[in-house]
């Protein structure tokens, strides 16, 4: 599942780095500490991936 928006890519990543347990789960914060805790690191290395030519910075509502 690809990203929607350069903002998720960017979450995505940080969760996937603590999980991968590069940076420490404490300076996670908001949609990246959900993704953390909900994501598996498979799900999360898809949204990472994504490439963001093209995204929206945040997706519209």
């Amino acid at each position: 599942m690809p990203a929607q928006s350069k903002a998720q890519q960017k979450a995505a990543g940080a969760a996937l780095s603590a999980k991968r347990g590069d940076t420490k789960v404490g300076d996670l914060k908001g949609a990246s500490k959900d993704m953390y805790d909900s994501m598996s690191e498979d799900e999360l290395e898809d949204l990472a991936e994504t490439d963001r030519e093209g995204l929206p910075e945040k997706k519209d509502s």
